[in-house]
């Protein structure tokens, strides 16, 4: 047992709740430990392996500042002695405990680091930038919205397959961006993981409504609020991003870590290519408010009219504006993305807006108050004839037998849908001129609806209702450990005697290790005694062990040792 841990369980036991959560959260301790007093938590503080995974989280002042501690203790004014402290790395005297001394024996003391303010960035270099910046809002755009039609798989470790990663690339979406995209948008909760999926959250919605520099603006509000300790400064903003790769010194996953938020950095347009520092990202870097103005100045007029071609497409003359581009694709499928983008009328495309919730009315309306040119007559008559026939299949349930019920003004459907092969894991059977199935009414119209069959969902008094098939999900905080019980635990085993609690702990060591003790023993007479014991036993308040100089057995109470040190053997 190590006599080091006794000066550090006096300080936890005088540590308020709060202080003691707050170590025991940043030492990543177990709220179920299986501590049954302040000694023991001192002890596994202190052990190898906890000090292994607490070293490499020091940022790098407070890795230079451990360092200096173990050289001279006296520094009164180590700025990071008072989180050093908390950390229950240093002693109440400013020295680090003995086994952080040796944890630090293998590690490098951090070289000095280079917070210069860095280049700024030059005009053609910030033009680069601020593009850069656009191209990623309106990648993230379509990243969101496919995950909105079909949530995202994911692997054990939360990041998104290869599979999907090609399924984007086709859609237009880059696969070496792909993790640092969903990075952003994680960062700014527009996304979360529900299960093995990645799913768009009620936030997401918002965001994609709105207009570029807002977009972007929330980006970098959530990509500075998530930053890690050590690259954030004293105050809201961040160090130079030149001495980000020194933030974490004795972290081994920092260099990757700290390219990859150099790499989002760049994609948001807070860094240039060659290092440069564009205007807006200066202000951030100094803890200014996010202004988008100097970024907006740079970036296309947004456009909010298109014009209809005979061909079903659609041309938008330049970036069109976010709302309603949003909604143009909940009509139209993309077919290329640039300033001037063009979009593709088709009978899937038509009902699949159906689907969302448009109706004919709906969609000719907002296409007439879109269109520079009117709506073109062929693509009227999709639109119409896609919505007649939009509905002549009627998923319900039969309120009597509690089965899916699918009913359609058109026989050849039925007959139709009663031989598919594809929907033959529906086990769908005949029952007076519809059909019906034990599997759910919603699995039922989403495995109508993919298989191109006119299907809406009907509710117990007839009216339609809109399918939602990937419901957007709240982005949960991570919640914090719950360390109550365990403060409670060791506040329940803590003595007033603080002394002869520890006594008992090195005696009952002793005795595990069949150790030399040095033992000071008071006597009737008030003098004190040295006896050099081989400890063998501890029970019933007694200590019994060989006395090596005697030679004989001894048995002594407890309540008389006043002293105890294990001597080398």
């Amino acid at each position: 047992m190590s006599t080091h841990a006794r000066p550090l369980a006096e300080w936890l036991s005088e540590a308020s709740d709060e202080q003691l959560a707050s170590l025991f959260s940043a030492r990543r301790v177990r709220p179920d430990a299986g501590w049954n007093d302040f000694f023991d938590a001192a002890e596994a503080l202190l052990d190898p392996g906890s000090l292994a995974r607490v070293l490499p989280s020091l940022t790098h002042d407070e890795a230079t500042g451990l360092v200096a501690a173990a050289v001279d203790p006296s520094t009164e004014t180590m700025p990071q002695r008072a989180t050093l402290e908390s950390l229950a790395l240093l002693r109440p005297d400013g020295a680090p405990f003995p086994p952080v001394i040796a944890a630090l024996a293998d590690r490098a003391a951090p070289t000095p680091l280079d917070v210069s303010p860095p280049r700024a960035a030059n005009e053609a270099d910030t033009a680069h930038a601020a593009e850069r910046a656009f191209t990623t809002v309106a990648a993230l755009a379509d990243l969101l919205l496919l995950a909105r039609e079909k949530p995202f798989a994911l692997l054990t470790g939360g990041a998104v397959s290869a599979g999907e990663k090609r399924l984007l690339a086709e859609s237009g979406v880059a696969a070496e961006s792909v993790d640092a995209l969903i990075a952003i948008a994680a960062d700014s909760d527009l996304v979360a993981p529900d299960g093995r999926r990645l799913r768009t959250t009620a936030r997401a919605e918002e965001w994609l409504r709105s207009s570029v520099a807002d977009r972007w603006s929330a980006l970098v509000s959530g990509f500075r609020d998530a930053l890690p300790r050590g690259v954030r400064a004293d105050h809201e903003g961040w160090l130079p991003m030149t001495a980000w790769s020194q933030a974490h010194p004795w972290d081994p996953a920092w260099p990757e870590r700290s390219e990859a938020l150099l790499e989002r950095a760049r994609l948001l347009g807070l860094l240039t290519d060659d290092g440069g520092e564009p205007a807006w990202a200066a202000s951030l870097r100094q803890g200014g408010t996010i202004d988008s103005a100097p970024l907006s100045g740079l970036l296309p007029s947004e456009v909010d009219r298109i014009f209809l071609q005979n061909d079903l497409s659609a041309i938008s003359p330049g970036p069109l504006a976010p709302a309603l581009d949003v909604r143009l694709r909940t009509i139209a499928a993309r077919e290329s993305a640039a300033q001037a983008s063009t979009y593709r009328f088709t009978p899937e495309s038509i009902a699949h807006a159906l689907v969302a919730g448009e109706s004919e009315e709906s969609i000719l309306e907002f296409l007439e108050s879109l269109s520079l040119t009117g709506i073109p007559q062929p693509l009227r008559y999709l639109v119409t004839q896609t919505s007649q026939r939009h509905g002549l299949v009627r998923v319900s349930t039969d309120s009597e037998t509690g089965r899916t019920r699918i009913e359609s003004s058109d026989p050849h459907l039925i007959e139709a849908m009663a031989v598919d092969q594809g929907l033959r894991p529906l086990a769908l059977t005949k029952h007076v001129a519809a059909l019906s199935t034990r599997v759910g009414r919603d699995t039922v119209y989403w495995a109508l609806t993919d298989a191109r069959y006119p299907a809406t969902l009907v509710a117990e008094d007839g009216t339609a209702i809109t399918g939602e098939r990937n419901p957007v999900i709240e982005a949960a905080p991570e919640s914090a450990a719950d360390y109550a019980p365990l403060i409670a635990a060791l506040r329940s085993h803590q003595g007033p005697d603080a002394d002869a609690a520890w006594l008992d702990r090195e005696l009952e060591a002793a005795v595990r290790a069949k150790a030399v003790l040095r033992v000071s023993v008071g006597m009737p007479d008030g003098s004190t005694r040295e006896l050099i014991l081989e400890a063998t036993g501890l029970g019933g308040g007694r200590l019994r062990g060989r006395d090596r100089a005697a030679d004989v057995e001894r048995t002594l109470p407890v309540s008389s040792i006043r002293a105890a040190t294990v001597i080398a053997q």
